[in-house]
């Protein structure tokens, strides 16, 4: 693993957005940026080579612009540029591999020779070794940070790495810390639940205990990070989408699986990508 920041670009307006993110990102991190390009040609073999020199030649100037972009907003970046040939998801999985962090545009193209298009960026998301960001053109990723990132953390599968990268993001960016559980009263409770309301009431301030007991370590770990915890009753991914709205970023993490085929996202994370006004960034873990 190489400590850099990558970003997969292919001039869509969303790739450009996580261009301009990315390198935001790398300077907080103190890190260089690293501009990838894959030409991703037609599933022909026959491809004209006027065609292929065409292709190459707005990918050389692509990189360029970016670089030099990122260059003059952020002076004194380290900015490395790639060229890279192949299937998409494949090569950009590899970068991603490579690096402490890939950011990638949510949406894209999706012609010939674009590849962030949604299943790319899903796909990479679903299966890169290390956190992937998602970030959409709709967004403003040149604005000032909010200053509060929302995580989203199940109590009963905690994860160490989502942990690990939640704060020190956090910490990186001197922004606060929001961790949401979502819950449900078991059925069991029937209409017990609806009569008394002291039920759900007692339920939340027992899990919001055990939340912040899950917390207090990795909040003496980084004492300047000021951590929250709530347990919220309804769907997580409603929950979280509606969290984000205030939010510069939401992190969700995503259970390590091989399954035959086909990116490895949960429910949750497809909504975020596809509902969260903010970045989300998807954090792998065994």
């Amino acid at each position: 693993m190489t400590a850099q920041v990558t970003v997969g670009v292919d001039g869509s307006a969303e790739s450009l957005a996580a261009a301009r993110w990315a390198a935001r990102e790398a300077v907080v991190r103190e890190v260089p940026l690293r501009l990838v390009c894959v030409e991703e040609w037609p599933g022909t073999p026959e491809m004209p080579l006027p065609y292929a020199r065409t292709v190459a030649e707005r990918t050389d100037v692509l990189l360029r612009d970016e670089a030099a972009r990122a260059r003059r907003r952020h002076p004194g970046l380290e900015v490395f540029t790639e060229q890279a040939r192949g299937r998409a998801a494949e090569e950009l999985r590899a970068a991603a591999d490579e690096a402490d962090l890939m950011v990638l545009g949510s949406r894209g193209l999706g012609s010939v020779s674009g590849f962030v298009i949604g299943s790319v960026s899903l796909a990479v998301a679903g299966t890169a070794r290390r956190p992937v960001v998602l970030v959409r053109a709709d967004g403003d990723a040149s604005a000032a940070p909010s200053g509060r990132i929302v995580v989203g953390l199940d109590m009963y599968d905690p994860c160490e790495d989502l942990l690990a990268f939640s704060f020190a993001e956090a910490a990186r960016r001197k922004s606060s810390l929001g961790f949401l559980h979502s819950w449900t009263l078991p059925a069991y409770y029937g209409a017990g639940a609806v009569l008394d309301p002291r039920i759900a009431a007692e339920v939340k301030v027992d899990l919001e205990g055990r939340l912040d007991e899950l917390l207090a370590p990795w909040r003496e770990r980084f004492p300047d990070v000021k951590a929250t915890a709530v347990a919220v009753e309804g769907p997580v991914a409603d929950q979280l989408i509606d969290a984000s709205r205030d939010a510069e970023l939401v992190i969700v993490g995503r259970r390590s699986r091989k399954l035959p085929v086909g990116p490895r996202l949960g429910h949750v994370a497809h909504a975020l990508i596809h509902h969260s006004p903010v970045p989300v960034a998807v954090v792998p873990f065994e």
